[in-house]
């Protein structure tokens, strides 16, 4: 938490911002000087903020038997991301190694399907390992409906990384999007922007498989973030991440047995282009255009380098899907977005309902922030 008048003129005193704003709740300063001389500038945004913090206990609403503990509700001690993944054993384990802040950038991009440490680290009635003994519901609209699917309990962690491949699903289901507006028949085509945690619990993907059933799912992840060794590099995922138990057989599950009626493999496939979107799509023109493009946690108005991106999206008449951290950053992104097309939001600000089921540390602002929080479209 930082005071919101940092950088607005006069040193901050070097103590914690305790000073909350009394209407809003949601900005805080580490003076009374500096509440003043910032209250030109927040009148704008108070009321905004202030219905916003009202709505929090919507965002902090999830099915899970641990949702007062990932949301930070509970003050009996202090709750970390670190703390909840150690409770579960699976702290530095598989695909959680990066889900906090241990992790280092320095980490080696690396991904081998079904090797033990790309796995789940949970045993198999506690993850997505295998098929769905049910055909996907079209009625799949929220966490308790996607777990009562693949029949796990609600005290599984997994949600805390498939919020990815879920929020694609959704995305794509706002678009519209089916078999008959494919640009390549039984092939869905994503470009995917600004990826950077997940690329290194690429495993989750693997869900796709699932979530669309007899279809090839190719997504192109586009981004600065992407290691230069991985530059126009290409994963295919055969198999579910896998689970702990030495006898299931998510272990023997073999790319033969991912096949579609014209004999294609059925497989997702992951390609990375390292660089900023627009730069690197202008180069490549011969490029088909995708069926969608997705951009979570975009966070458009905090970098410039978005304005040149959704002037080529624009052109493109593709429909993009973005995800941001908090209903304010969507706000923001909505101004950002509508300064550059001139004209408003094709998907309006909404809430994720597969966003990840636990809060986002260390947040600048007291609003309930979470991972594909929200989404908005263009």
């Amino acid at each position: 938490m930082e005071c919101a008048a940092k950088g607005r003129g006069t040193r901050c005193t070097g103590g914690p911002p305790t000073r909350r704003c009394g209407r809003c709740g949601a900005v805080a300063y580490c003076s009374i000087s500096h509440q003043v001389s910032h209250w030109s500038e927040h009148k704008e945004e108070c009321a905004r903020l202030e219905q916003q913090m009202l709505n929090s206990h919507i965002l902090h609403d999830f099915p899970f038997t641990f949702s007062n503990e990932s949301t930070f509700q509970v003050c009996e001690r202090e709750v970390t991301r670190c703390s909840f993944l150690m409770k579960r054993d699976i702290h530095h384990v598989g695909v959680w190694k990066f889900e906090c802040s241990c992790w280092t950038s320095n980490t080696s991009f690396d991904y081998s399907s079904g090797r033990d440490n790309d796995g789940w680290g949970l045993p198999s009635d506690l993850c997505p390992c295998r098929d769905p003994v049910n055909p996907i519901s079209t009625q799949l609209s929220n966490w308790k409906d996607y777990y009562e699917w693949r029949c796990l309990p609600l005290h599984s962690p997994a949600a805390l990384l498939l919020h990815w491949p879920l929020t694609i699903f959704h995305a794509v289901k706002l678009a519209g999007i089916s078999h008959s507006t494919f640009k390549v028949a039984n092939k869905l085509h994503i470009h995917y922007l600004g990826p950077d945690i997940e690329l290194r619990e690429l495993a989750v993907f693997s869900e796709l498989h699932a979530l669309f059933p007899g279809l090839q799912v190719h997504i192109d992840f586009f981004g600065p973030e992407v290691p230069q060794s991985r530059d126009d590099s290409k994963i295919n995922l055969h198999s579910y991440a896998h689970c702990v138990d030495i006898e299931c057989d998510c272990k023997s599950r073999t790319e033969a047995e991912w096949r579609i009626s014209d004999g294609t493999t059925a497989a997702v496939s992951l390609q990375f282009h390292k660089g900023l979107y627009h730069d690197l799509y202008r180069k490549s023109k011969k490029d088909p255009a995708p069926d969608l493009i997705i951009a979570p946690n975009a966070g458009i108005a905090a970098y410039p380098s978005w304005l040149p991106t959704i002037e080529l999206i624009k052109e493109m008449n593709v429909l993009a899907i973005f995800s941001d951290y908090c209903e304010e950053a969507a706000h923001l992104a909505a101004s950002c977005i509508g300064t550059v097309t001139k004209c408003p939001l094709t998907v309006p600000i909404q809430i994720n309902p597969f966003r990840q089921p636990m809060a986002v540390e260390d947040s600048v602002l007291y609003l309930a922030c979470y991972s594909n929080c929200v989404l908005f479209g263009m």
